[in-house]
């Protein structure tokens, strides 16, 4: 995307035709009206965007607890005058400020991209039709409504078209609710039927959703289990580090001839170890450097959790039309299946096909293929749901007719159904026309139906979709298909584009009730058909209790209720309003193809942030624990600062900012903890293990506190690195080399800079002992590894 898109970019000016609606003409506001009441304030200003504003990404990086502390013990340091033990500070200032500079380059790409995505309303001003930002709706607009609109302000109906509306976003019922003239509307529910005009009476923050902000947006957030363990594990840390402070610095200030000044280094060491700040880090900037690949990608993630959800994702259930197929339909027969005459029957379709304002695919292809005549006069009329599967008309003297899926109109009529199977095998859509006695918009019925013709319709399969679907099924993930179609017309579609098991369909109307009957049920099927927007939610939660990750694929009304259950909804920016506000990511191209480039790209985010999660929380585990061993013992805590500065930056942080850039898809489906600590405690286990062992060897052999600290240094180093190389295994070219270049570093350090890191020369006949203390690190790790999998796997 390039340019700045304006306001105006978004506004077209559609000329408003009076028979658009079966009443008055609508003025509107004018343009001084509009003006006044933004001066006023009574203009709907939304906060929906996922970026933060930059005094919100400046407070979010600098002013954190961790940050405090940091700066709390750097100054407990700088007052003993040991400068050279300052030096992780320059990490904390490192990783705030590439943490601020990177949010700021994606708020600006998801900004750009936010302005295509965001919803918009169509009001009448000076006599014109405009669409209009939520933004830039004020206080008496004129709202004009279509089924799949979601009402971004409180409103009263000036006018309906049979209007029914899913408020299950604000009151947690999902049963459409009729709305008359002079009904109210409330901002964050949705059009599921019909169409009219409403005028606003609440803008802001006096819109009722917005009062009820708990309780509006009844929309389940994108599960992030990784975030939620290291939240768990950061909220420990943070309960433990002041308490087990006090404590090391009150023991190291009892050691006999220890000064305050080392005490509080050693103490600072104590703390900063378990300090996880770089994993923090780490995942935060994974997550936003994610959200501006994916942008480039053509994917607008709206929520940065939502990452991970789809690198999870298992069971990735889809609609068939604008995914599997390319949506454009096309009418291309007319079957008459009664007493009706063709002439009769296409006089009929002229009159039905144009009588309604709501337009969907199935819409558009009967108005290309039939003419707009209006001759008849309406008298009453029952727009098309999706929980009903049909439309309904009466025009006074020349009768009533049903228009829709035959399996729902003529649900005995045996013959009928079967000569609508024939087509649906072949993959065909078939609607039915029916006469009827009468209508009832009241409560949605028909009287008895009479078939006059079944009307043919074809659906395109996507070029692209057997290399998709191939994809899929490359990286274990099962794809459903959940349509509101014919389930044989789907399942036929689905194999063509070559969806594995595409032949195991089932009508939805025979589900069971029972949700735990349906749990089990839906393991059998891949197909779904004549699903309505309840049972697609009830699906949805069904295979999360079958403990799958699910994602949904949708952009139509009826897709909104399964969109805000799954783990990740994922809507096409061509879709719904509704469907793009409740979704977790948009596809702005609108493009299903384009799904797997971008859940590969979730894949390596994530499969990289768990990956080098270990390294951190390594350090953060042997330093929790070596604070309380070294408590106990009333010894010299093994480290000081400096120390672990070198071992925190060849072992952790230049490793953990180059894995973390690799490309890999390889990703658990859960159990983030357990995998990150089959790496992680065997490490911190060693490195406790070690220091133990090196605190008996000192006293044996009466090592000085340079040489005891010049083993610390060294053993600790060669644990962490060995921790690194087995979180690059399997090795490849960039791995060796990155393992070796940091062997070299931290040798090279210890050799060249001994009095800098407080230790003494590695040249030294006592030195021999390293030899053995490396065998122990190596055999050591083996064996803790195996015992902790084993533990782990069956206890975690």
């Amino acid at each position: 995307m390039t340019g700045k898109c304006t306001t105006a970019d978004m506004m077209h000016d559609v000329p408003y035709k009076k028979d658009d609606f079966m009443t008055e003409d609508y003025k509107g506001l004018s343009g001084s009206e509009v003006s006044q009441r933004v001066e006023a304030g009574k203009v709907n200003t939304t906060t929906n965007s996922i970026s933060r504003t930059k005094k919100e990404i400046f407070r979010a990086h600098l002013c954190t607890f961790f940050n405090f502390l940091n700066v709390f013990l750097g100054a407990l340091v700088l007052m003993t005058g040991q400068i050279k033990n300052l030096t992780f500070m320059f990490t904390i200032i490192a990783n705030s400020v590439i943490g601020i500079i990177q949010e700021l380059k994606v708020k600006s790409l998801v900004d750009k991209l936010s302005v295509i995505t965001a919803s918009k309303a169509t009001v009448i001003r000076d006599g014109t039709k405009k669409q209009i930002p939520l933004d830039e709706i004020v206080v008496d607009d004129v709202m004009v409504l279509e089924s799949g609109d979601q009402i971004g302000a409180d409103c009263v109906v000036l006018e309906a078209q049979g209007i029914e509306v899913n408020e299950s976003m604000i009151t947690g019922e999902s049963v459409a609710v009729k709305k008359h003239e002079g009904d109210e509307m409330l901002s964050g529910s949705f059009l599921v039927a019909g169409s009219g005009v409403a005028r606003v009476i609440h803008v802001g923050s006096e819109n009722y959703a917005t009062i009820l902000a708990a309780k509006a947006k009844d929309k389940k957030r994108a599960t992030s289990e990784m975030q939620d363990s290291i939240g768990r594990i950061i909220k420990i840390v943070g309960f433990l580090i002041v308490p087990v402070g006090i404590l090391l610095f009150l023991s190291q200030r009892a050691i006999e001839g220890t000064t305050t000044s080392d005490a509080i280094v050693n103490t600072v060491a104590g703390v900063i170890g378990m300090i996880p700040e770089g994993l923090v880090l780490l995942t935060s900037v994974s997550f936003i450097l994610g959200v501006g690949r994916l942008a480039r990608k053509q994917a607008l993630v709206q929520e940065m959790e939502a990452i991970e959800a789809l690198a999870r994702v298992n069971v990735l259930c889809l609609d068939k039309t604008g995914t599997i197929t390319t949506g454009d339909l096309e009418v291309v027969e007319v079957v008459p299946c009664g007493t009706m005459s063709d002439e009769k029957i296409r006089e009929v379709m002229n009159e039905i096909t144009f009588a309604f304002n709501d337009v969907n695919p199935t819409q558009q292809a009967l108005m290309n293929y039939f003419e707009k005549t209006q001759k008849w006069q309406t008298t009453d009329l029952i727009p098309f749901s999706s929980a009903r599967k049909y439309r309904a008309i009466a025009f006074g003297e020349h009768g009533a007719y049903v228009l829709g899926a035959p399996e729902f109109i003529m649900k005995n009529d045996e013959e009928l159904l079967k000569k609508s199977e024939t087509y649906a095998l072949q993959g065909y859509r078939v609607l039915l026309l029916a006469e009827t006695n009468q209508i009832s918009s009241a409560d949605g019925t028909v009287g008895t139906p009479k078939p006059a013709a079944l009307i043919v319709i074809s659906d395109c399969v996507r070029e692209e979709a057997p290399s998709t679907f191939a994809y899929f099924e490359a990286q274990h993930v099962a794809i459903k298909v959940i349509s509101g179609d014919n389930p044989a017309t789907v399942s036929q579609i689905a194999q063509k584009a070559g969806l594995k098991d595409g032949d195991k369909y089932i009508d939805a109307s025979t589900l069971p009730e029972s949700f735990d009957e349906l749990k089990n049920v839906v393991k059998n099927y891949t197909v779904f058909g004549r699903v309505t927007p309840e049972q697609k939610q009830r699906l949805i939660k069904a295979y999360q209790a079958n403990k799958s990750v699910v994602g949904m694929v949708g952009d139509g009304v009826n897709d909104v209720l399964a969109l805000k259950d799954a783990d990740c909804g994922i809507a096409m920016a061509a879709g719904s309003d509704a469907a793009k506000q409740v979704a977790h990511i948009v596809l702005l191209d609108s493009d299903f193809v384009h799904l797997k480039e971008i859940v590969s790209e979730g894949r390596m985010i994530i499969s990289n942030i768990e990956r080098v999660s270990s390294l951190y929380l390594t350090k953060t585990i042997y330093s929790l624990l070596l604070n309380v061993i070294f408590i106990l013992l009333g010894r010299s805590y093994p480290f000081v600062p400096i120390h672990l500065t070198l071992i925190s930056t060849v072992a952790i942080g230049i490793p953990s900012f180059i894995l973390a850039l690799e490309q890999t898809e390889t990703v658990t489906q859960s159990g983030f903890l357990k995998h990150v600590l089959r790496v992680a405690l065997p490490g911190a286990l060693t490195m406790v293990l070690n220091m133990l062992l090196i605190q008996g060897i000192s006293i044996v052999l009466g090592f000085d506190s340079g040489m005891t600290a010049t083993y610390n240094l060294i053993v600790a180093g060669m644990v962490s690195l060995m921790v690194l190389m087995r979180v690059c295994n399997p090795m490849n070219k960039i791995r060796s080399i990155l393992c070796n270049t940091m062997i070299v570093i931290f040798v090279a350090c210890v050799i060249l800079f001994p009095e800098l890191f407080s230790i003494n020369s590695v040249f030294s006949w006592r030195m021999i002992f390293i030899a053995p203390l490396v065998i122990f690190t190596y055999y050591s790790m083996k064996y803790l590894s195996a015992i902790v999998h084993f533990l782990l796997r069956k206890h975690i």
